[in-house]
């Protein structure tokens, strides 16, 4: 069994930063690919950020160049910086673990975040 908890949701102001963390625990090893996805009400869960075990990277075109996702496969952490918050990104932000052979997919229960003034 694999269990992702997620942290370091929370209100911010435009333009101000936010780190995300998410903690794995159970039989993940660092082979998973690793991610973030969002939700808003009424709207599809999407993707974020990925990040595979040999630390490549994808980002969702709305949050490039703003949020990095890092990992540490010691720790079995994943982490989402979030710079330059705007209001198009407030969300439920949830973690994501998917297995390399099975692509059988974790998450975790959610953060929230909301941006504003």
């Amino acid at each position: 069994q694999v269990q992702l908890v997620e942290s370091g949701g929370g209100l911010v102001q435009p333009g101000a930063s936010l780190r995300l963390s998410c903690a794995a625990s159970g039989s993940l090893d660092d082979t998973y690919l690793r991610g973030w996805y969002r939700q808003v009400p009424g709207k599809q869960r999407e993707m974020v950020a990925l990040i595979t075990s040999g630390g490549s990277t994808n980002y969702a075109a709305s949050v490039k160049g703003r949020f990095t996702v890092s990992r540490d496969n010691v720790k079995k952490m994943v982490y989402l910086q979030m710079n330059n918050l705007n209001p198009a990104d407030p969300a439920v932000y949830y973690c994501k673990a998917r297995h390399p052979a099975t692509l059988r997919d974790h998450w975790g229960q959610g953060t929230q975040v909301t941006v504003s003034s």
